[in-house]
């Protein structure tokens, strides 16, 4: 974390004093490097860290933060838009260092990962640290007990994350405004501040329930939701026309879709990739998926005009409508519940016997064995 704060710092400096656009893009990749290094360190350690009954909440934190940043850079776009246009941006820029400072500093007060400790024959500061976060001796000891024959005992296992625009909709919210026939650039502006705060708003939602619903539930509710509103924004933007309710219909329907992708898919995907790797494999295994999140938003992001040049911006949202109905099938077969289940016991769930037989397909009795007791 230390690494990817100070990275991002350095890429925040550079962009703040970029003479051109070849160095702003220099200061932007060195950015990407920080923030994919805390993409990929932040939810592991969050779910390594954090006690079974409330790891599912506690893991949806890094959604959340990513939800206020957007919020924030859309009203501080709007802040500093009165600003001389030579130094407004540089201005937006640079308060972007502030969050990583913090970071810098509170690195000196988190602990390390009690999993990581165990790895590195550190048993006594695991112990230490699982005591910080859980009061009672005896589950301490369990927990640890699981620790330490999962770190003798992992196996990779995979999971798969489909992307279903919603890239789009955030990034290209004005545009979609514009097309569905705003015109104010004000109103333009407080359409896309609603979304923002639309996003920020329902991933509190979920964290109040992702540890009481479970995650699939969560997912089911997510994914059907971003179904219907991609098709209705599809329809909006086709048939509506640019008249005072295709402009509602394409709000409500972006509004919608944000809504219900922070409610289940967006936090979700982050406590899911962070539960189901085996010990030995998880910060790798969340590397690849985070890079594989972050591809596919570039692939979006770099190509959504120009298909929706070709197809036009209501085709491009049925494209995205059938991708996210894909999702829902994909939840029925492939996810699991891991709710009330600590990261070792989620573990016996993927691994594979003798037999070539998983975790997954034992008996009942030992099915409920692994739940929680809490």
């Amino acid at each position: 974390m230390a690494l990817a704060a100070l990275v991002f710092q350095t890429g925040a400096v550079v962009m703040t004093l970029a003479p051109s656009f070849e160095v702003l893009m220099i200061g932007r990749f060195l950015a990407g490097v920080g923030i994919g290094f805390g993409v990929m360190i932040a939810p592991v350690y969050i779910a390594e860290i954090s006690p079974t009954i409330a790891r599912g909440s506690l893991t949806s934190f890094p959604e959340i933060f990513i939800n206020l940043g957007i919020l924030l850079g859309y009203v501080s776009n709007y802040a500093f838009s009165g600003l001389p246009a030579h130094i407004n941006w540089r201005i937006m820029l640079a308060v972007g260092i502030l969050p990583s400072i913090f970071i810098g500093f509170a690195l000196f007060i988190i602990p390390e990962s009690p999993r990581w400790l165990v790895m590195q024959n550190r048993v006594d500061e695991a112990t230490s640290v699982l005591l910080k976060t859980n009061e009672n001796q005896s589950e301490v000891e369990e927990r640890l007990n699981e620790i330490l024959e999962a770190a003798g005992n992992s196996n990779p296992d995979k999971y798969e994350d489909k992307n279903t625009g919603i890239d789009a909709t955030v990034y290209y919210s004005p545009e979609i405004f514009k097309e569905a026939g705003i015109e104010s650039e004000s109103n333009l502006l407080a359409a896309t501040v609603a979304v923002g705060v639309t996003k920020t708003a329902f991933i509190l939602v979920a964290i109040l329930l992702i540890d009481k619903l479970g995650r699939k539930p969560l997912l089911y509710i997510s994914t059907i939701g971003m179904t219907v509103c991609l098709f209705s924004l599809g329809v909006g933007l086709s048939v509506l026309g640019k008249g005072p309710i295709g402009i509602a219909f394409a709000i409500l329907s972006v509004c919608g879709n944000v809504a219900f992708f922070s409610v289940g898919i967006g936090p979700v995907c982050w406590v899911l990739t962070s539960e189901i790797f085996p010990l030995r494999l998880r910060a790798q295994a969340s590397a690849l998926g985070a890079v594989g999140n972050r591809v596919c938003s570039g692939l979006i992001a770099m190509s959504f005009l120009s298909v929706s040049d070709a197809i036009s911006f209501g085709g491009t949202f049925f494209i995205f409508s059938a991708i996210s109905a894909l999702s829902v099938v994909f939840v029925y077969k492939l996810v699991p519940e891991t709710k009330g289940k600590s990261l070792e016991q989620i573990e016996l769930l993927f691994e594979t016997d003798e037999h070539g037989w998983q975790g997954r397909q034992v008996e009942l009795g030992d099915v409920e064995h692994l739940v929680q007791k809490e």
